[in-house]
């Protein structure tokens, strides 16, 4: 059977990341399936009553439908995160001021950290959503060890005031999660599982 011939047969699917996020877009490239990406257009405020896991799915799910209303051929990415301590969201810090007191208060604690999903096509009316949760426990951090950290990396536009897939590392005592890449933003174990149900072809 020429495999080429039925590839050239059969288009690629249009596959849309519904985010700007540079580090979502660094992630579904290591799937080297073509794509493009949108910033969706949405109110991300908290919900009276909601939990934080519960907004992170919302939001993921909002994120996805708005870009796909205009596109519905196509697959549709939309992806949330929400870092919880002590049952209480953690935004990005901003600066160096919110981030020393986000480390100092993540000192010695286990975090969690909710990455949320959904897939949609508005054709074929398909979608899958998911959220992987990933515990992350900080080592005891002094000041002087914060410091040198934020100025070395600077990660102020993480939830956590920290890069886990830099510097950040030395900050941490351990890891635990079904997927590596859910810390990073987008789980790629489980987006693959989901992109082969639509068709995609992976790898």
């Amino acid at each position: 059977m020429d495999m080429t011939k039925i590839s050239e047969k059969t288009p690629e699917k249009k596959i849309i990341l519904a985010s700007s996020s540079v580090y979502r877009r660094a992630l579904l490239e290591r799937l080297q399936r073509p794509f493009t990406f949108e910033s969706p257009e949405i109110d991300e405020a908290v919900l009276s009553g909601e939990s934080p896991e519960n907004t992170c799915k919302r939001l993921a799910r909002e994120k996805a439908c708005t870009v796909a209303r205009n596109n519905p051929s196509a697959i549709v990415i939309g992806s949330d995160q929400v870092a919880v301590v002590n049952g209480v969201a953690i935004s990005k810090p901003g600066s160096y001021g919110p981030a020393v007191l986000q480390l100092r208060e993540m000192s010695g604690q286990r975090i969690t950290f909710h990455s949320a999903v959904c897939l949609t096509q508005q054709e074929t009316q398909k979608t899958i959503e998911f959220s992987i949760p990933t515990h992350v426990t900080f080592r005891t951090l002094d000041d002087a060890e914060i410091h040198r950290y934020l100025v070395a990396e600077e990660p102020y536009d993480c939830a956590g005031s920290a890069k886990s897939e830099g510097l950040g590392i030395t900050l941490l005592e351990g890891i635990e999660s079904t997927d590596p890449t859910a810390l990073i933003g987008l789980p790629l174990i489980a987006l693959s599982k989901a992109l082969r149900s639509f068709g995609i072809a992976l790898p």
